[in-house]
């Protein structure tokens, strides 16, 4: 197979379509998303791999078990959960439905409003994320906090907090419905 080269930034090429002319990456801009692509895809399949080979858990059900020890009483609404985990409420209730099965959480009708309706999470789910939670946090220091230095780690999060905030807010707001 050859070797291809993409446009330069300065190559600008208008669609038929009449839509804007598009700026093309330049080689280090390629090179740092194929890395940041690439590295995000392999650091989160391993977590998940050693999140369920050691605690049974996929990393939403994790997540869910987490938000909701934050929680007052460790009760959330369903709406708002979906919208913390960034998970469309059918994805949601799916996950919900499996911990429901395995006795992690609860769901009821809302107190505060009848059409509303909470997930509370169980002892068991309290117990299963007290066993989980040293041996996930090991997992994220040893493939990634450790890797990093304290700035970069700093300089990551600061750029996912506005990529974030960017796809969260405004005309870029998207809300999936998988």
């Amino acid at each position: 197979m050859g070797t291809t080269t993409a446009p330069t930034t300065s190559t600008l090429v208008t669609h038929e379509t009449g839509e804007q002319p598009v700026r093309w990456l330049t080689q280090q801009e390629q090179l740092d998303w194929r890395a940041f692509r690439d590295g995000t895809v392999r650091l989160l399949d391993a977590l998940a791999h050693e999140l369920d080979a050691k605690s049974g858990l996929s990393p939403h059900e994790y997540e869910v078990l987490v938000r909701l020890s934050e929680a007052p009483e460790r009760t959330q609404r369903m709406s708002g959960l979906a919208g913390d985990l960034a998970h469309s409420r059918s994805r949601l209730t799916h996950t919900i439905r499996r911990m429901e099965e395995r006795g992690l959480v609860v769901r009821s009708a809302c107190t505060a409003d009848a059409r509303g309706v909470d997930c509370a999470m169980t002892e068991l789910g309290w117990t299963t994320l007290v066993a989980a939670a040293p041996l996930h946090v090991q997992s994220v220091r040893d493939h990634l906090v450790d890797v990093l230095t304290p700035e970069q780690f700093r300089a990551l999060g600061d750029a996912m907090a506005a990529v974030r905030d960017h796809l969260t807010s405004g005309p870029c707001h998207v809300v999936s419905e998988d």
